[in-house]
């Protein structure tokens, strides 16, 4: 008799869908890979899985141990599914100000909640910083460190990537996506261009960010805000130093939050904010070469109902001075001035 699969074994192998409207408005094939089928709702369950395998390879996480990780909501999410598939208990750290949501999941799954003060990168109690600490002073302890960690990158090298090359039969011109780790996108692009000749690979960033600038001038600079969670970062990853691009722009929210309600009326996809934007981005490249029959791809990094307090909650978003109803002509306007 064939064993029951646990839960961390249902990570990955997800769908990809075309998103009909966008495709047919800019005469190209828009494609999103849907990560929301991962069991913890993200793409992030894949580096979380990927991560723990290996530390237990290795050693450094043994059984009785606790899972400590700081994060944006998601890689936790994903190491709280994968520690309570495999009997590890999980403390996440996280910053205030946060989708409600995804603090909400995180106890769902069984972690343990840590609530720190959004501060700079700089500042020892941020999240990161408070999370190493918690795991070099606690023997029990195993600190996952996602942004260094390049089994984050392996994740999504030696899984997404193939996975996308066979689904997509190996025809893909561009591929786009939002960072925040640098995983994702180093794994994905590395792996696309040693195996689709061609393939144009690009970087979307949020406001906020300085990943753009840094690519563009070497050096670290933002500028404006963002709305949008996990994605984003001041400096050079591990991770994100492996990945292989062919260029970077940045999207504002009142465009891919305003798209992100379109493809909800009109195609039933409910998208969360870093998905939203993955999205725009893709739009703005199919923009550019519209009417070729391009095929684009993007991940749909998880669902709306984890960015609902948030993205799709009007007097929010008033009160942060963000548009959220741009017509889809003034969206294809502004996109294609990037």
């Amino acid at each position: 008799m064939e064993t029951a699969a646990i839960q961390s074994d249902l990570i990955g192998n997800t769908p990809i869908l075309k998103v009909q409207s966008l495709s047919e408005i800019s005469g190209c094939e828009i494609y999103i890979k849907c990560e929301s089928f991962n069991p913890g709702g993200s793409i992030k369950d894949r580096a979380a899985k990927k991560m723990v395998e290996k530390a237990i390879e290795r050693g450094d996480l043994r059984p009785g141990m606790t899972i400590v990780e700081g994060t944006a909501g998601n890689t936790g999410i994903g190491l709280a599914v994968v520690a309570k598939s495999l009997g590890y208990k999980m403390l996440a750290v996280m910053p205030k100000g946060q989708a409600l949501e995804k603090e909400r999941m995180l106890t769902l799954f069984g972690a343990e909640l840590k609530l720190v003060d959004p501060v700079p990168f700089k500042d020892e109690n941020h999240f990161y910083h408070t999370a190493k600490r918690l795991g070099q002073e606690n023997e029990d302890y195993w600190w996952a460190n996602q942004f260094e960690n390049t089994d984050n990158f392996l994740a999504h090298y030696e899984h997404t990537a193939p996975e996308i090359v066979e689904q997509m039969s190996g025809k893909l011109d561009f591929f786009v996506c939002a960072a925040g780790t640098g995983g994702t996108i180093g794994g994905n692009t590395k792996y696309l261009k040693e195996h689709i000749k061609g393939i144009k690979c690009y970087l979307v960033d949020p406001y906020g960010s300085g990943l753009h600038h840094f690519l563009e001038h070497k050096e670290f600079q933002s500028s404006g805000t963002s709305i949008t969670e996990g994605i984003g970062i001041m400096r050079e990853t591990a991770n994100f130093a492996k990945s292989d691009l062919d260029g970077s722009f940045q999207v504002e929210d009142s465009l891919h939050i305003s798209l992100a309600r379109y493809v909800r009326d009109h195609d039933g996809i409910v998208l969360g904010s870093s998905s939203a934007l993955n999205l725009a981005a893709a739009f703005k490249l199919a923009l550019d070469h519209k009417n070729t029959g391009s095929k684009l791809l993007t991940f749909m990094c998880d669902l709306g109902e984890r960015s609902y307090s948030k993205m799709y909650n009007d007097d929010f978003l008033t009160e942060k001075g963000i548009e959220f109803n741009i017509d889809i002509t003034e969206i294809e306007k502004r996109l294609s001035a990037i």
